[in-house]
C-alpha cells in the first residue's frame, strides 16, 4: 500500500504544482509591478523551490559535447543501443571515426550501480573516459517499466547480463565497476575465467565496491546487518501500481532509495535548498543553474526488483558470501582466485561514507591468482564515495590512473586459467 499512498500524495500535490509554476510566471512577467519588489520576488523564488521539490523527475538525458579526441579536433559523438534485454540495455558513445585518423583506443565497459539511479549518474565519469577511449555503459531498466510478463530479475541474472556483454564487446575489453555493481562483476569474471573463455578481460577497474563490506563498515552497511532479511522484504518491498507497465511487480521503490540517501545527509540537502531560496531571489543564474543539473540528477530514481534487492541485501552484504567464499551463481561456487589473465586495479577515497576504505582493496586478496605485476591500488586522500567518480579531482587525479593502467595493460595475459 505505500506505493499507492505515494502516487496518492503526488496526485494531490500535483494541483498546487501547478499552481506554483504559473504563479512564478506571473510574478517574473516584466509587466507585473508586484514582481519587481522585493515581496514578488521572495514569492517566486519560494514558488520556484516548491515546483522542484514536488516534481517526479524524469530518467536524464546524456546531454555529452562532442569530445576532443586530440588537440583541437573534435569528434561527433553517436549515442545508440548496442545490445539490449528486458532488464538492460548496453550503450554505446561512438566517436566520429575519421576525426580519430585510424587510431584505435581501448574498449572500456563501465558497468553502473544498479543502485537506484540512473546510468546517467556516471556522465562525469563517462565524459572524462570518452577522448581516449571506445566507451559502452549499461543502461539498466526501470523496474516499474518492465512487465511482468518479462519475467524475474535478481543478482545472479545480473552476473549472467555482465557475461553476455563482455562477450558481446569481444576480446581486449576492459572493464569498469562503479560502486555496486563490483562483488557481480568480480563473479561474472570469475566464472568466465573458470570457463576460459577467450574473451575475458584485459583489465577489471573497482571503484568504490563493496568487495567486502566487513571492512569499515559504513551506515548503509550497518542497517543492511542489523536487520533480518525478512524486516526488509515486510518493510520495503511493494507492488508497483497502475498505470505502469510493470503493474504488480514486486519492487524495492526508488522513492525509499532517495529517502534513504537524503536522510544520510538531510542538513546539507536542508542548506542546498535554502540557498537556492537565496539565490532566486538574488537572481545568480549561474548558482541556480549549477543546483538544478545536481539535483535533476540526484532526484532522478528507478525501482528495483525485489529479488534483486534482497539477494543483493543477504548474499553481498548480511553473508558477506563472496569474500567467505561461498558466493554461487547457478550452483557454482565463485572463485576469483582462478582469475589469471586479468589484470586488477582498486580505486577507494579516504572519505567515502557508502564503501568504507578497505572494502575495495580486500578484491587483491581474493585474486591470489594474479601476480603484483597485474595488481595496482590507488586510494585518493580527500575525495568521498561520488567523488571517486565525479568531479575535478576524479578527472584530475583519478582517471588519468585508470588510463594509464588500461594501456599499460592491453591484453589478457595468455595462458590457460
Amino acid at each position: 500500500m505505500l506505493y499507492q499512498a505515494y502516487e496518492f500524495a503526488h496526485a494531490i500535490v500535483s494541483p498546487y504544482r501547478a499552481m506554483a509554476i504559473a504563479g512564478g510566471k506571473m510574478l517574473r512577467n516584466p509587466l507585473n509591478p508586484l514582481g519587481q519588489t522585493a515581496v514578488g520576488e521572495a514569492i517566486a523564488a519560494a514558488l520556484d523551490v516548491f515546483e522542484s521539490v514536488t516534481r517526479r523527475y524524469d530518467k536524464p538525458e546524456w546531454h555529452l559535447k562532442d569530445p576532443e579526441v586530440s588537440p583541437g579536433v573534435f569528434a561527433k559523438l553517436d549515442i545508440t543501443r548496442v545490445w539490449e534485454k528486458p532488464f538492460c540495455d548496453l550503450v554505446h558513445f561512438k566517436r566520429e571515426k575519421k576525426a580519430l585518423k585510424g587510431r584505435k583506443d581501448p574498449k572500456v565497459l563501465v558497468v553502473a550501480p544498479m543502485s537506484g539511479h540512473y546510468a546517467t549518474l556516471l556522465r562525469g565519469t563517462v565524459e572524462a573516459l570518452i577522448p581516449d577511449h571506445e566507451v559502452y555503459i549499461t543502461d539498466w531498466a526501470d523496474a516499474r517499466t518492465v512487465p511482468v510478463s518479462k519475467g524475474r530479475f535478481d543478482l545472479e541474472d545480473f552476473i549472467e547480463y555482465v557475461r553476455d556483454m563482455i562477450r558481446f564487446l569481444g576480446e581486449n575489453v576492459h572493464v569498469i565497476a562503479v560502486c555496486q555493481p563490483g562483488p557481480p562483476v568480480l563473479a561474472a569474471i570469475s566464472l568466465m575465467s573458470d570457463d576460459n573463455e577467450a574473451c575475458v578481460p584485459a583489465t577489471m577497474t573497482y571503484m568504490g565496491s563493496p568487495i567486502d563490506p566487513r571492512k569499515s563498515p559504513t551506515v548503509p552497511n550497518k542497517l543492511a546487518t542489523e536487520r533480518s532479511i525478512e524486516w526488509f522484504e515486510n518493510r520495503v518491498i511493494n507492488r508497483v501500481p497502475l498505470p505502469y507497465a510493470g503493474v504488480m511487480r514486486r519492487v524495492y521503490p526508488g522513492f525509499l532509495q532517495l529517502t534513504g540517501f537524503m536522510t544520510m545527509n538531510l542538513e546539507r540537502h536542508y542548506k542546498a535548498h535554502m540557498q537556492l531560496f537565496q539565490n532566486l531571489v538574488a537572481n545568480d543564474g549561474d548558482s541556480v543553474e549549477k543546483h538544478r543539473i545536481f539535483y535533476d540528477e540526484y532526484l532522478a530514481v528507478m525501482d528495483l526488483t525485489a529479488e534483486f534487492y534482497l539477494q543483493t541485501i543477504q548474499t553481498v552484504f548480511q553473508e558477506a558470501a563472496l569474500p567467505r567464499g561461498k558466493m554461487r551463481c547457478r550452483g557454482r561456487r565463485i572463485n576469483p582466485a582462478l582469475i589469471k589473465r586479468t589484470a586488477l586495479l582498486t580505486v577507494e577515497g579516504a572519505n567515502d561514507d557508502i564503501s568504507g576504505v578497505g572494502q575495495t582493496t580486500a578484491a587483491h586478496k581474493l585474486c591470489s591468482g594474479l601476480p603484483d605485476a597485474m595488481k595496482q591500488d590507488y586510494l585518493h586522500p580527500e575525495v568521498g564515495h561520488y567523488g571517486v567518480f565525479n568531479g575535478s579531482k576524479w578527472r584530475k587525479d583519478i582517471k588519468p590512473v585508470i588510463a594509464r593502467f588500461i594501456r599499460a595493460h592491453p591484453t589478457p595475459t595468455a595462458g590457460k586459467t
